[in-house]
């Protein structure tokens, strides 16, 4: 079993920065790729950004190219998503998730965590 545990989330004005972080405790933690998603009031959940086990490999939605960054640290079992240039379209409970492959579909993941707000002002 694998727990996932997001922190990081808050109020922020539009052009600011958060940085997400994804704590995973479980087993083989390192052969999981890790991906965020994120779900905003009356929508979808979508696709953010994605990463390989090994670091190697990242993927973005387009609405957050070069605005956001996902990385990873296997040493402390964590997941980042730092989120410079903040737009009030970002506003959304965040959610990491991983699995066996950094996909862009939410059912490609099989553990999900809790999710944290982000809430952008304009």
């Amino acid at each position: 079993q694998v727990q996932l545990v997001e922190s990081g989330g808050g109020l922020v004005q539009a052009g600011g920065s958060l940085r997400l972080s994804c704590a995973v405790s479980g087993r083989t933690y390192r052969t999981y790729a890790m991906g965020w998603f994120r779900q905003a009031p009356g929508k979808e959940r979508e696709f953010v950004a994605a990463i390989s086990w090994g670091g190697s490999r990242t993927y973005y939605a387009d609405s957050v190219k070069g605005r956001f960054t996902i990385s990873r640290d296997n040493a402390k079992n964590t997941v980042y998503l730092q989120m410079n240039s903040l737009k009030p379209e970002d506003t959304a409970v965040y959610y990491c998730a991983a699995g066996p492959n950094p996909g862009l579909r939410s059912y490609e993941y099989d553990y999900w965590g809790q999710g944290t707000q982000v809430t952008v002002s304009s």
